[in-house]
């Protein structure tokens, strides 16, 4: 019989299937006594803290959501991740425009005034610029990653990941350098949306894999919020603005959109 305690089983199982949630939910529904050797091996080689869904200290936001993670790897302040409603997703396009990116910049800086954390991926273009401008800000910045903990991909980011991981929170629910596949990036898509109170999109074409997290964000019931392009960009926050979408042209409407009576305060001011 194991002598590990329950979250350290999972830890082993999300180490030993490198994350991979079918086979770290099977291998629980199977009972799978851990091999403790190997447990040790797999354990002394992963530096990252990490947190099970057993744990105290687990977002209840994310048991809520699609194939909630049994098990996120982390660097950096957990409690960036305690509250969703002090958490707003901003994603949008790795081909930014500049107005994507100063829009990105003014979003973020002005919800981290308010207090806001601001969470997204590590991808370039607008989830980078998100992040940054959340740092500069000195607001809480959570980038959640599609790979291993332990990497940046792209390695462009890599200065604002180390960043990140001593002035806000990196999260994956894959180990080390676990190597990302064309399903682990929209699947990092629902921890985005699961963690926040609302998303924001900052850019995106009609085809753009942004999409993703706006349909997680709308399957929990949590508001979405588009930046305003013009009519003849190929714009999904512009279609998705016709279909309901708040527009925000603002940290205060976002506010607005979250009921933050704070938005409107500064509504009247103008």
């Amino acid at each position: 019989m194991s002598i590990l305690k329950p979250n350290q089983i999972l830890h082993y199982l999300a180490l030993k299937y490198e994350g991979d949630w079918d086979k770290l939910t099977q291998a629980v529904k199977d009972k799978e006594v851990p091999d403790e050797e190997l447990y040790e091996k797999l354990s002394s080689a992963c530096q990252s803290k990490y947190v099970t869904i057993l744990d105290p200290e687990y977002p209840l936001a994310l048991k809520q959501c699609y194939k909630p993670p049994i098990v996120l790897f982390y660097y950096g302040d957990l409690s960036l991740m305690r509250d969703d409603s002090k958490c707003v997703s901003y994603v949008g396009s790795r081909d930014s425009t500049p107005y994507g990116n100063e829009m990105a910049r003014t979003m973020c800086s002005g919800l981290s005034k308010y207090g806001y954390r601001i969470v997204s991926g590590l991808a370039r273009g607008i989830d980078v610029a998100a992040l940054v401008a959340a740092l500069d800000s000195k607001g809480g910045a959570v980038a959640v990653l599609g790979n291993g903990i332990d990497f940046c991909y792209p390695s462009e980011n890599t200065p604002v990941y180390e960043r990140i991981k001593k002035e806000g929170l990196v999260i994956s629910e894959y180990p080390g350098k676990t190597k990302p596949t064309h399903e682990t990036f929209p699947l990092r898509n629902r921890i985005v949306a699961g963690l926040s109170k609302a998303t924001v999109v900052g850019e995106a074409s009609r085809r753009s894999g942004t999409l993703i997290t706006v349909n997680y964000a709308l399957s929990s019931n949590k508001d979405v919020g588009c930046v305003p392009f013009r009519a003849t960009e190929d714009s999904a926050c512009n279609a998705l603005i016709k279909d309901g979408a708040f527009m925000v042209e603002s940290p205060e409407d976002v506010l607005l959109m979250m009921g933050d009576i704070r938005g409107e305060r500064e509504r009247l001011k103008r």
